[in-house]
């Protein structure tokens, strides 16, 4: 589903029950009723009144870093923006520069840590992208140090290679060289060692250019990655590109205009709201009501990560959202889950629904409007991951 949603959509199932066979819900409906027709089934009965959600789909963070950006935020809250402070030297590369000096087990004991505050607050499917290596060396470090995270964890972590992040400062070629550089050298490595499903790439000034991340995204693609792009942060050109290339997502998207916004709305290409990059910025938010009315498909997403968005809290983040937005229930709900779920291409959650992973969140309220209602303070009491509790 596309578009608008009103909250008399949901279809809200009092007394419910959710049948679980093999990590996957089995039915959805009335609890007596289900327990009558399955008495062999072990039930968990909850007597006091709560309210049941997907799991949440956080379909953008950067969580497997070293180090912090805390000298970058004093200096943004006391008047210096984004750019000016990256180019003296803080920004994404100070955290490339301090991500090459941890070792791999240093970056999976620090994205455990992140992952599992993450599953504590509902959220059972992660998307983690590199991009603070920009060397092959480092970036296969980051991605073996996401997929060693992912064996072990009860949450789904899904990799992202962004190698396409930032010119590295000690690559003395162009931009484009450098793209060909990541084509040639380091995705058939990921490919070979199944690191990462997904290629992002920043299309912003100071980054890549439009023309260059065509052909790269391009290319990616036919290597047989899933495509996604950080689109429209500060200026324009980047969701074009998305929507041109045919990536899953766009993300960003403070920038965009009405032209962008319609492009959007008449592709595929699920536009991603990430308002902790835009609290963490003291930027306006991406045009999400306006996204909606026109019909695009609207995921939210922390965007959690050492500079711009450090404070990591996906409902939080969505909340604040929707109040200056003015997004219904239902459509930060639908952007927490099935939607977000689509930005990473997966179809298998983000519902209650037969057949889709038992993946599920209570939280201790009568109604459904008081979770948004305390703003992110309300938190899950229990989480369900592959119908087992985590």
């Amino acid at each position: 589903m596309k578009g608008a949603i009103t909250d008399d959509q949901l279809r809200i199932i009092p007394n419910a029950g959710v049948l679980v066979e093999d990590g996957l819900i089995v039915e959805v409906g009335d609890f007596e009723i289900l327990r009558k027709v399955n008495r062999e089934a072990a039930i968990e009965e909850i007597k006091d009144e709560q309210v049941l959600l997907p799991g949440f789909v956080d379909c953008h963070t950067h969580l497997c870093f070293a180090g912090d950006r805390s000298k970058d935020y004093a200096l943004r809250i006391a008047g210096k923006t984004y750019l000016e402070i990256a180019k003296a030297g803080g920004g994404i590369w100070d955290s490339v520069t301090q991500t090459r000096q941890a070792s791999q087990d240093e970056l999976a004991q620090l994205l455990a840590q992140r992952i599992n505050r993450h599953l504590k607050d509902g959220v059972t499917t992660i998307e983690v992208k590199s991009g603070y290596g920009l060397n092959t060396d480092d970036e296969l470090k980051q991605l073996k140090a996401i997929q060693s995270v992912q064996e072990n964890s009860k949450a789904d972590i899904i990799a992202t290679c962004l190698a396409a992040h930032i010119l590295p400062k000690d690559f003395a070629e162009p931009a484009s060289a450098y793209l060909v550089y990541v084509l040639n050298d380091l995705l058939p490595k990921i490919k070979k060692e199944n690191l990462a499903k997904r290629v992002d790439i920043f299309i912003e000034d100071g980054a890549f250019s439009p023309a260059d991340a065509i052909h790269y995204l391009h290319v990616a693609k036919q290597m047989g990655f899933d495509i996604t792009v950080h689109a429209d942060q500060f200026t324009t050109g980047g969701s074009e590109t998305a929507v041109n290339t045919g990536a899953v997502s766009a993300d960003h998207l403070e920038a965009s205009t009405e032209k962008e916004i319609k492009l959007l709305a008449a592709s595929e290409t699920v536009a991603v709201a990430l308002p902790g990059a835009s609290i963490g910025l003291g930027m306006d938010f991406a045009p999400a009501r306006k996204l909606l009315d026109a019909g695009a498909s609207l995921a939210i997403a922390s965007d959690w990560n050492p500079g711009s968005a450090p404070m990591g809290d996906l409902l939080m983040q969505a909340a604040i959202l929707s109040t200056y937005e003015k997004l219904t229930t239902a459509e930060v709900f639908a952007g927490l889950t099935f939607r977000a779920a689509k930005a990473l291409n997966l179809t298998n959650r983000g519902t209650l629904e037969k057949g889709k992973l038992a993946d599920m969140q209570a939280y201790p309220c009568k109604d459904y409007r008081e979770i948004l209602y305390h703003q992110g303070k309300l938190k899950p009491i229990t989480v369900w991951k592959d119908g087992d509790i985590v």
